[in-house]
């Protein structure tokens, strides 16, 4: 699929080497198609692996796709060079110049911080609060989904006493939902956080549609009834030893972390990792873009705030 990114943007390498369809901007202009504006708010700290597992996998469809990638105007990011966000990424005040067909907000390692403590919340609120009708439908993914949540719709986090790290199933509940097609009846979804979101305060809220929950992990996904918000609790995104290396890296911080669940080789940090989730990350990315974006997003931007 022809996704559009800066043509010396680090990731570029990488998808070309394992052969998937990068389009430069010079081939871009070319061609006479509107593509899709996707703006991906970025607020894992290891920026550049982030763009990577996400490109790879909105590149899965033969939609052209236009990608802005956004930082928080007021933060300061500890572990990616300021070069690199100054050459490839625009600033949240930036992206409320324009409109978009989509968005996605990541996840971020500060769930055990209470929202409102949250060094760029208030810059969150309002990227969040333009995205309503500015863009036309937003995934938010792990902790930018329980901020999704609480800021839109009320909905608190629960920080719980171990923290989730591994592979957990969770269960489908309307195979006739657009979002789900194709999905098994139990699918496996990476997970690495210390909270959760109640299903039952999902049900609660009349404007929210509970899609999967593990009996684990609480909610997996859900989505508003307008279908503009979609909210993914885990990181379907993950590269195969992501896990791998957050384990280890807790290791060398002391923290004496819990081996993930179902995820090494015979529980076994020393054998091999199989990856269970790509073909189901590949599915919903695909379904997110064609069914909630690319199917229903008007053909005038400028009219998104109309529908």
């Amino acid at each position: 699929m022809p996704i559009k990114i800066d043509s010396n943007l680090p990731a570029r390498t990488t998808l070309e080497n394992e052969n998937i369809f990068v389009m430069t901007e010079e081939r871009a202009a070319s061609q006479d198609i509107r593509p899709l504006k996707i703006a991906i708010v970025n607020l894992m700290p290891t920026k550049e692996v982030t763009e990577t597992q996400l490109l790879r996998l909105l590149s899965n469809t033969p939609l052209q796709i236009d990608i802005s990638l956004v930082h928080m105007e007021n933060h300061v990011s500890k572990n990616t060079d300021q070069s690199h966000l100054d050459k490839f990424y625009i600033s949240s005040e930036e992206l409320f110049k324009s409109k978009f067909d989509g968005m996605i907000v990541t996840g971020a390692p500060v769930e055990q911080i209470p929202f409102e403590e949250v060094d760029y919340w208030k810059d969150l609120c309002k990227i969040m609060d333009y995205a309503k009708e500015n863009v036309f439908c937003t995934l938010y993914i792990c902790w930018g989904a329980m901020a999704g949540l609480y800021h839109l719709h009320n909905i608190n986090k629960h920080v719980v006493d171990k923290k989730y790290s591994g592979i957990f199933y969770s269960k489908l509940l309307n195979p006739k939902e657009p979002l789900m097609r194709g999905f098994d009846d139990w699918f496996p979804v990476p997970t690495s956080r210390y909270t959760l979101i109640k299903t039952e305060d999902v049900l609660a809220d009349d404007k929210l549609e509970l899609l999967a929950f593990s009996k684990e992990t609480g909610l997996t996904l859900a989505k508003s009834k307008d279908n503009r918000s979609i909210f993914m609790t885990g990181h379907l995104e993950y590269d195969p030893d992501t896990l791998a290396n957050e384990y280890k890296r807790d290791l060398d911080k002391g923290i004496n972390p819990h081996l993930p669940e179902n995820y090494f080789t015979d529980d076994d940090p020393e054998k091999p990792i199989v990856s269970k989730w790509r073909s189901t990350a590949h599915l919903f990315y695909s379904n997110w873009l064609n069914y909630y974006v690319y199917q229903a997003t008007p053909y005038r931007l400028d009219s998104i705030d109309e529908q």
